[in-house]
Order: C-alpha cells, then sequence, then structure tokens
C-alpha cells in the first residue's frame, strides 16, 4: 500500500500530536497521583506545578484571541 506525501504528512503530524497529549496529560495530571518516585527526573516532574497550571491558564488568554480576531474580521468586513 503506497501513501502519497499528504498522507504521510498528516499521519505524521496526528502521530506527533497525539505523544504531545499524552506527555501533557502524564505531566499534569497522572504523575501527581502516583507515589513518590525515586529518579530524579520522574521526581522533578512530580513535583512541579506549571504543567498542572498551563492548560486553565492558556483559557483566558485563548478567549481573548478569538474575540480580537472576530473584531479584525468585522473591522475588515467593514472597511
Amino acid at each position: 500500500m503506497r501513501f502519497s506525501r499528504d498522507q504521510l504528512m498528516g499521519t505524521t503530524f496526528v502521530a506527533f500530536g497525539s505523544v504531545l497529549f499524552l506527555c501533557l496529560f502524564y505531566t499534569a495530571i497522572v504523575s501527581k497521583l502516583l507515589p513518590p518516585y525515586e529518579n530524579r527526573l520522574l521526581s522533578a516532574i512530580q513535583n512541579d506545578r506549571y504543567y498542572c497550571l498551563l492548560v486553565p491558564l492558556t483559557l483566558p488568554v485563548i478567549i481573548v484571541a478569538v474575540y480580537v480576531h472576530w473584531l479584525s474580521m468585522k473591522i475588515f468586513k467593514h472597511a
């Protein structure tokens, strides 16, 4: 079965996005529910609070960006 270049690139992007999502999900949620680790790297990930707050604090920024985009399209349409 031959894949076109576009299908291969699309599959690559979906796979990469899925891996990033799983890493963020583990870092933000799963690692907090597990017992403490002896490994320094995993312990640092478990004790980190940055990624737990990243998604909730990004939502207001997204709302403002969507509003500014909508407003700029309205101004452009009626200019």
